[in-house]
């Protein structure tokens, strides 16, 4: 399971970029989003690395984001209550078990918005030009995303 979180605007961007952004749903800075480990999402996530952040997340990190920035319909914040009533999960920490592992969707549970809007990183990005192993806050990150979600919740 990956998760893209969009750094960078998209004026004067390419019309490619951003309807590739616009197919992973990231319309906005610091939007995020998890998507599962396949070939075409990966080449889409290749197409737009100059403009988001990205890397394997896992269940710890997936549980607290959804906790914190999961939202409903109608923007009600997602609870235990409401994945064990609608999904065959009994909770939240299952769930983002099950979506770690490949399991599960997001929409395995019905109602939840597939975009979890972050707050900007506690401290800031280090820098929005360069990439991560530059020193900046683009492209992949490995492991390392949970960190940075961590900041974010």
């Amino acid at each position: 399971m990956y998760a893209i979180v969009q750094v960078r605007g998209v004026v004067n961007t390419r019309r490619d970029i951003k309807d590739t952004l616009k197919m992973l749903r990231l319309h906005h800075i610091n939007h995020c989003v998890l998507v599962p480990d396949t070939p075409e999402f990966l080449g889409m996530i290749r197409k737009v690395k100059d403009f988001v952040a990205y890397g394997e997340v896992d269940a710890a990190t997936i549980e607290t984001i959804l906790r914190t920035r999961g939202r409903l319909e109608g923007n009600r914040p997602l609870t235990d209550d409401y994945v064990r009533e609608n999904s065959m999960y009994p909770g939240i920490g299952d769930f983002a078990k099950a979506l770690a592992s490949g399991e599960a969707r997001l929409s395995d549970v019905a109602g939840v918005k597939p975009v979890l809007r972050l707050h900007p990183p506690r401290k800031g990005y280090r820098t929005i030009k360069r990439t991560f192993p530059q020193g900046g806050a683009l492209g992949y990150y490995g492991t390392e995303i949970n960190a940075l979600l961590y900041k974010m919740r």
